[in-house]
């Protein structure tokens, strides 16, 4: 996998990984861990609302629904640009999750040379994620997310990956971007087929 890898973090440079999944489908999991192995950043959109959220004493995502894009645009794309950054690859845990925004997202990405060079998908069907939600109520390890806390605020999340969302990946497959990954596995076989597909990838 070493070899894989290294062949995956030469062909990336400074560009983007963005990847896309129902909640609880493993991405930001996934994402820390390719980024920490191609020696990239991670960028969770969902990380940075929350953080917005807190800091501006804002409420916009706390029902499921997906922030406006204007906010969107104003809150998360900024990070590309960033000094910070600048010289490392990006892992994106869905940047741009309504459709609409990828073109934007896209754009903003190559400007501050972090061009977006594939989108991954990690597959698992709304039963698979429901059954992990209702697994998560007794294990309660998803600290202090109120959104995984709630039935029907997690279904209007799920709703919402699969009316905006969704259209989304079908973009990035018309650009021959996509690439998907099983996501019904355990961690490192999610982590291994997704390094597999990547390195594929990589080299066509």
């Amino acid at each position: 996998m070493d070899e894989k890898i290294l062949a995956i973090k030469k062909w990336l440079g400074t560009g983007s990984v963005n990847i896309f999944g129902y909640p609880m489908s493993g991405k930001d999991t996934q994402g820390v861990r390719l980024a920490e192995a191609i020696g990239g950043k991670l960028l969770s959109s969902g990380i940075i609302i929350r953080a917005n959220e807190a800091e501006k004493h804002k409420n916009l995502s706390s029902k499921g629904n997906l922030i406006p894009t204007d906010v969107f645009y104003e809150w998360v794309l900024p990070y590309f640009s960033r000094d910070d950054l600048k010289s490392y690859p990006l892992v994106l845990s869905s940047i741009g999750r309504w459709f609409g925004e990828e073109d934007t997202v896209m754009e903003t990405a190559a400007k501050a040379g972090h061009e977006i060079k594939v989108a991954i998908l990690l597959n698992i069907s709304e039963a698979d994620v429901k059954d992990r939600f209702e697994k998560l109520q007794i294990l309660n390890d998803r600290g202090e997310r109120q959104d995984d806390k709630d039935l029907a605020v997690f279904q209007t999340r799920l709703d919402e990956f699969r009316l905006k969302t969704l259209p989304v990946l079908e973009h990035y497959k018309s650009l021959g971007l996509l690439l998907n990954v099983n996501g019904d596995q355990s961690r490192d076989e999610v982590f291994s087929e997704l390094v597999d597909k990547l390195y594929d990838f990589s080299q066509n």
